[in-house]
């Protein structure tokens, strides 16, 4: 089960009680945050020397989110729209992308059926 990110503010907590020389064991009680947690975030502190969450791995998107809901506003104006069409308006956005990129996009974001 996947569990919800300790906010920023709670981290910074656990760093401070460490700091003071407090324990795992007393900080994850005083805390109510599981003692492998507790420790976690003191390791990640101690590389990174920062208590924020950091970046992911993974491939950025080739759309930014502003063109990403451009195109989905021309999709449901007018529903039968091409994707050559679409990649001919995104080229005149300045955001120029492959017919696969943007058909990745629109069905993305819910809008199915689209051939071209």
């Amino acid at each position: 089960m996947k569990s919800k990110e300790l906010s920023v503010d709670l981290r910074d907590r656990i760093v401070l009680r460490h700091k003071s020389g407090e324990g795992y064991k007393k900080i994850s009680a005083a805390l109510k945050v599981p003692m492998s947690t507790v420790a976690f975030i003191i390791r990640k502190w101690k590389k990174f020397e920062t208590t924020r969450t950091l970046p992911r791995a993974g491939r950025l998107s080739k759309l930014s989110d502003r063109g990403r809901r451009a195109l989905v506003r021309e999709v449901t104006k007018n529903p039968m729209i091409t994707l050559s069409v679409l990649q001919r308006s995104s080229v005149e956005r300045g955001e120029p992308s492959r017919r696969t990129t943007i058909s990745a996009a629109i069905y993305q974001s819910g809008l199915y059926g689209r051939v071209a």
